[in-house]
């Protein structure tokens, strides 16, 4: 995190300042004033490469690739397909329903956590996982924050348990079957062309590969499933031994899937 630096947006409430400094100071992150500064001159001048900027209500880091920032995206549209009777594929790859409990170890922006949690409800519980302080508190405070006039969305979005961490260390110390779903989604190998998107993430997410490893201790962890969800064309699930579910077929995206309940080594 040494390359970052916080500070406010130039037109700022106090209320964003405080924001400023207390995040900062649990992120054990150096606060600076942004006075008539841009962006780029801080960077200049204090070396930073990316910066967390408090405005009024929300976190966003500024990266060399865009702002990024917290903000539901597709969830709200997936909710109320499903609301309406309609698939989602992460869904359908996970066969998450309510009271069930999901470890999400990738985070990202937030969006398929807050599916998992709206479906597995107030009886359930979502566990996500993210190695990047900067781009968990963005999320964690956003989840936390953001208003909307959807009560089932907002309180979706309450329920996450969000966690800063490496996912390996994680799962290595979770009890075996403690979850009915492990769930990565890590950066793509082969990025999607049309995700410009996603753009802003790349610079502050975890970029490596999911490890044999990794899948291993998931396989542990998980009850019933593990689920990695890829570009279509990557070479992963094959790698790492994940059967591709099945739909979507003309999509950029599949999900691979692993029935723990059929290891013998876990018998």
């Amino acid at each position: 995190m040494s390359n970052f630096i916080v500070t406010t947006a130039r037109k700022f409430t106090d209320d964003a300042e405080n924001l400023a400094v207390e995040t900062a100071k649990k992120l054990n992150l150096k606060f600076v004033r942004r006075e008539n500064f841009s962006l780029d001159a801080l960077k200049k001048i204090h070396d930073a490469e990316n910066i967390l900027i408090a405005k009024n209500n929300s976190l966003v880091v500024s990266t060399e690739n865009g702002e990024l920032f917290f903000h539901p995206n597709t969830a709200h549209l997936r909710i109320k397909n499903l609301r309406r009777g309609l698939n989602d594929r992460l869904i359908d790859a996970t066969k998450l329903s309510e009271g069930m409990k999901i470890l999400d170890c990738t985070l990202g922006l937030g969006s398929d956590a807050i599916v998992e949690s709206f479906v597995v409800g107030e009886s359930g519980k979502v566990v996500a996982l993210e190695k990047s302080p900067a781009l968990a508190e963005v999320v964690r405070f956003g989840l936390k924050n953001f208003s909307a006039d959807n009560e089932k969305i907002l309180s979706a979005m309450r329920r996450i348990e969000v966690v800063t961490t490496d996912y390996l260390d994680y799962l290595k110390a979770a009890e075996k079957n403690s979850f009915d779903v492990v769930y990565f989604d890590p950066m793509f190998r082969r990025p999607v062309e049309k995700s410009s998107g996603i753009n802003p993430l790349r610079p502050v997410a975890d970029n490596r590969p999911v490890s044999s490893e990794a899948v291993r201790e998931a396989c542990r962890v998980a009850k019933n499933f593990v689920v990695l969800k890829e570009n279509s064309r990557s070479e992963e699930f094959n790698r790492l031994l994940f059967k591709i579910a099945e739909g979507g077929k003309y999509s950029s995206i599949s999900f691979g899937v692993i029935d723990c309940k059929n290891l013998e080594w876990k018998k």
